[in-house]
């Protein structure tokens, strides 16, 4: 008799005993199997789902669930990640039509550092997996953005609408923000100045497909500071400052940052950068010296979740060290702050120092190529 998955849900304390019973009568049942590890892991008791389903898998070489269950109770519950990655390749050899695999599979290959060109040629190659699913489409988007193919980032970004999912708000606007943001870099560097300003306006108004309005208060220092530097190439010194002050404004110290809402410092920075585009040298400096101070102070900080919290950054398929994040988090900081002063040597070494622990750290790899947009756009040494 074949079970229907989508409405078997054990869950009842004497479900247990039913399902023991149905293993020890038919050693063949790999289903019965199955659903006691889905039961025992609800019921926190780890190993014992774990025996369950390396058994249903015994049973059933080809039944791609439980290794999926197992890559994530070994990840999750023995840090085996070698193993786990293991289990969760096996589940989708055996099921390459299911989406939610893929994305799990993306993700994992994310969190070990797979690179960016590898991830891409997987989500590439199931295409049409890809299309059911924004977390799955925006990743996609997202290694685009990552290497630096920002036009085609924004081409995928304008094709498809979007619609919000817990755990996913602010990653499609921030990958929007991102290519065009960049694409203006190029453009100011490139003297194309009306091309930059066209491309930061764009920016600053999501479009309806993108499935997310902007926050209330969004900080915009980024794009108020690029903006600056177009009029500025455009001989407009008056309407640059007009922009440069503007990109002053908003909070200015620095923070964890842990939750998508949370200011963030690359947004402080602008602030920073545009004091000096103000010729206001000591309040840049200020800025710049709070980053170190904070991230030497804070790295060794132990976080915890705040689960009534707006929303977390990603989604908790697999747990996140919160306490290496939270280290990369101020080493980035350090380096930033580096840079601000002028010291690039220092603050690119802390940066890739960041980039080796998570290749994945995207502001981390923007500031590293920023530096040289920094010394043809502004005057850091008056700063030292």
């Amino acid at each position: 008799m074949q079970h229907n998955d989508s409405i078997v849900f054990p869950n009842k304390l004497e479900e247990i005993n039913i399902l023991r019973s149905a293993v020890a009568m038919n050693a063949e049942d790999y289903k019965a199997a199955y659903y006691l590890g889905n039961l025992w892991y609800d019921k926190r008791q780890y190993d014992e789902a774990i025996e369950c389903w390396e058994q249903s898998i015994v049973i059933n070489k080809n039944f791609a669930t439980p290794y999926r269950n197992l890559a994530i109770a070994y990840y999750n519950k023995r840090n085996e990640k070698e193993k786990a990655l293991q289990f969760l390749e096996k589940a989708f050899e055996l099921d390459n039509s299911d989406a939610r695999v893929l994305m799990e599979l993306d993700q994992l290959y994310k969190i070990l550092n797979k690179s960016f060109k590898e991830r891409l040629q997987l989500l590439e190659k199931y295409e049409q997996l890809v299309e059911q699913r924004d977390d799955l489409y925006t990743e996609r988007i997202t290694l685009y953005n990552s290497l630096k193919n920002y036009s085609k980032a924004k081409g995928l970004l304008s094709k498809r609408q979007f619609h919000p999912w817990e755990g996913g708000e602010g990653k499609v606007t921030g990958q929007y923000v991102l290519c065009h943001t960049e694409l203006a870099k190029q453009a100011i560097l490139n003297h194309q100045y009306d091309e930059a300003l066209a491309l930061l306006n764009e920016a600053r108004n999501y479009p309806d497909n993108l499935g997310e309005g902007k926050l209330y208060g969004a900080q915009e220092n980024d794009l108020d500071y690029l903006s600056g530097c177009a009029y500025e190439g455009l001989q407009m010194p008056d309407k640059a400052n007009e922009f440069f002050r503007k990109a002053t404004i908003g909070i200015s110290e620095p923070v964890q940052a842990i939750y998508y809402n949370d200011p963030q410092p690359d947004k402080i920075f602008y602030q920073a950068l545009s004091w000096i585009k103000l010729n206001e040298f000591d309040k840049a400096k200020n800025i710049f010296n709070k980053f170190i101070s904070f991230g030497e102070e804070h790295i060794d900080d132990k976080m915890s979740i705040d689960y009534f919290a707006v929303s977390l950054p990603d989604m908790l398929v697999f747990d996140i060290d919160l306490n290496q994040r939270n280290k990369q988090h101020c080493l980035y900081l350090i380096g930033l702050g580096n840079i601000g002063l002028g010291n690039y040597k220092e603050g690119s070494k802390y940066l890739e120092t960041v980039l080796q622990n998570n290749i994945n750290h995207q502001s981390a790899a923007l500031y590293l190529t920023m530096i040289d947009f920094i010394k043809q756009t502004n005057h850091m040494n008056q700063i030292v």
